[in-house]
């Protein structure tokens, strides 16, 4: 216990330690790194413009921060492209990208062919559907990175315990991190359990760190990229920033339930891989679930497969494009 409280002590920060962005400028140009913000698509036409307006004018214009704003679409059926490209942004069809290894839906698949398409030397991904946007996700997450090389790998989280008169909220992830991950992690990887959200869709990394971790093209994306850097590089790689408030919408239990599935193989995956379990049986990728009609009740079956992308790093046109031997 003792490790984790001193993990969370130097390694959670709050986003307000990085709102002078002009020193995190200065920083970066100390350092010579170069900055890119992905932001992955499917159907975001309503929430996508007010975010690439905000970061644009905030981190580009304003205080140039940023060195690039990228989209990489699944292939929205709505206006999410064009509307995304009319406010500036760089728009990418994920499918395009690398279209020798073949195309894969899922939005781990978009954040792989990022790594591929973006410049940056650090890499912030913002998920499109956050409808009180503010630059403090971006900065706050690059701060960590700037002023302590030693962190590799910074994760969002939101809503901080408060005092009120009713005593102490409790604060942590959503509903598939308290009633899944979390458990999953304080059974087998007890530090990562010292997450608060480790599900959360924004996060800045290392394109050094990025580029030699596999990624699942589905739902376990998240979660095994903590399981595979805690065991590349431990807990001090690690750190999460505090944003304060997130609001999007929220998700069905039923599509709560095929995320779980997906993470649930992810996790299984990689225990096996670490010699934490061993001769894992072949695993069913059905997942089924019920409705009703008129009081009569229906199978619905879903086939979810946690396919995985290899890392970034062993794709030949990506260490052609590095200048990699």
């Amino acid at each position: 216990m003792s490790t984790i409280n001193k993990w969370l002590k130097e390694n959670t920060f709050h986003h307000s330690k990085f709102q002078n962005i002009n020193d995190l400028i200065k920083e970066k140009e100390k350092q010579e790194l170069s900055i890119s913000l992905c932001i992955p698509t499917l159907n975001e036409e309503k929430t996508i413009g007010k975010e690439i307006v905000i970061f644009k004018s905030e981190l580009i214009t304003k205080y140039p921060l940023l060195d690039e704003i990228t989209v990489i679409d699944s292939g929205s059926t709505d206006n999410t492209r064009d509307v995304a490209g009319s406010f500036g942004a760089d728009v990418y069809l994920a499918k395009e990208i690398l279209p020798e290894v073949g195309a894969k839906k899922g939005k781990g698949e978009n954040l792989w062919k990022a790594i591929y398409q973006l410049k940056g030397d650090i890499i912030v991904y913002i998920d499109a559907d956050i409808k009180n946007i503010h630059p403090r996700f971006v900065y706050g997450l690059i701060g960590p990175l700037l002023y302590r090389k030693t962190i590799q790998y910074v994760k969002a989280f939101y809503e901080r315990p408060l005092t009120t008169s009713h005593g102490v909220r409790p604060s942590g992830g959503g509903r598939v991190t308290e009633i899944l991950v979390r458990p999953l992690f304080s059974l087998f990887f007890p530090e990562l359990s010292a997450l608060i959200q480790p599900l959360s869709g924004e996060y800045a990394v290392r394109r050094s760190l990025l580029e030699k971790i596999p990624f699942p093209i589905g739902y376990g994306v998240e979660t095994s990229h903590l399981i595979d850097v805690y065991n590349m590089l431990g807990m001090e790689a690690i750190a999460q920033t505090d944003l304060d408030q997130r609001v999007h919408r929220n998700q069905q239990t039923r599509d709560l339930g095929r995320m779980a599935f997906g993470i649930l193989q992810t996790v299984l995956s990689r225990m096996n891989s670490l010699g934490i379990i061993s001769e894992l049986p072949a695993l069913n990728h059905t997942l089924r679930q019920f409705q009703t009609d008129d009081n009569i009740f229906e199978t619905v079956e879903h086939n979810i497969l946690e396919e995985e992308r290899p890392p970034m790093i062993e794709i030949p046109a990506y260490r052609k494009k590095m200048g990699y031997n």
